[in-house]
């Protein structure tokens, strides 16, 4: 049973850098935005020990410090931000119907999707140990490369994203150990003749991962099993990357929104609308290419700006 209808200018759903930055350019703009964190307050960038890759910050900040600093900077200018998740939309006529927690339901000039995505990883009880021990276990070359210069790695996958990721990472370690599960590559070919030429990149075809080994605090080595043999093996490394996917959190939307293939929203070119009029969508819940915390931002900038674009036609 819901409770009575609240109606407001501009919902934003979701709280990443996407989320948090669309909030600051709308409550600027005097939308007075109502932000929604989600399951996940803060993103997938709660999960990342250090960032330091984002402007602004020459000593670097982890990832949790950095959210806290976006949602201060977002309330500083009257953003409503609220717990809870959003549980079911109905987007099919001129109002935009949105409840919250199954029981709240709110009727939004605007809607800001900045749901993001999520990186799927291998369920392993160690994996999840050292990914929350912020020790060694990554599903980002290119946001925690950087910190194993020179050093051994494994990656897991075998698709055109962890090829690129083993090949971005053999530019910075001193080995880079590539696990695919089957016979074969699921990569394009150019992609698999280039890290099948990278010297420093050692290919096990066949080969699951057992178990991530480390010392409670950081990864030592990776366990993993020869499924033509059945021989086991321990790789040493100090990092772990999980380079199989992720997925968009945008299951809710699919009645109304058209998303591609994987589930990514799909947005009009060079702006951040949707298929709906109103609906608009920031970071990686629309972005399976870059995914990175400064681009999720910029498309919150862009969502916010094409929103209010949006309000002032209807005037």
């Amino acid at each position: 049973m819901s409770e009575t209808i609240e109606k407001i200018k501009c919902l934003i759903i979701g709280s990443g850098p996407a989320g948090y930055t669309a909030a600051i350019y709308a409550a600027r703009a005097n939308m007075n935005p109502v932000l929604y964190q989600g399951t996940q307050p803060g993103g997938q960038l709660t999960t990342t020990n250090e960032v330091e890759n984002f402007p602004g910050y020459p000593d670097g900040v982890t990832g949790p410090e950095m959210m806290v600093q976006l949602q201060a900077q977002a309330q500083r200018f009257g953003t409503d931000v609220r717990d809870g998740w959003v549980t079911k939309v109905d987007f099919s006529g001129p109002v935009h119907k949105v409840w919250v927690n199954d029981t709240k339901e709110i009727h939004a000039q605007t809607v800001i999707i900045s749901t993001g995505a999520s990186a799927k990883y291998l369920g392993l009880p160690s994996e999840q140990h050292y990914l929350q021990m912020g020790g060694g276990v990554s599903a980002c070359a290119v946001c925690d490369g950087f910190f194993y210069r020179n050093q051994e790695v494994v990656i897991v996958g075998a698709g055109d994203s962890a090829c690129e990721e083993a090949h971005y990472l053999s530019k910075l370690c001193k080995k880079v150990t590539m696990l695919v599960r089957s016979d074969k590559f699921r990569a394009s070919r150019i992609m698999e003749e280039r890290v099948r030429k990278t010297e420093n990149i050692d290919i096990l075809m066949n080969h699951d991962t057992v178990e991530v080994i480390g010392d409670g605090q950081v990864v030592t080595e990776i366990k993993a099993l020869n499924r033509t043999t059945g021989e086991t093996i321990t790789i040493p490394a100090t990092g772990f990357f999980v380079a199989i996917g992720h997925k968009p959190n945008t299951d809710i939307f699919a009645d109304y929104i058209t998303l591609d293939e994987t589930g990514y929203i799909v947005n009009v070119p060079g702006s951040s609308k949707t298929n709906v009029p109103g609906v608009f969508v920031a970071g990686d819940a629309a972005d399976h290419v870059y995914r990175q915390a400064i681009t999720a931002a910029g498309t919150g900038c862009m969502a916010a700006l094409d929103a209010e674009r949006y309000l002032a036609a209807l005037d």
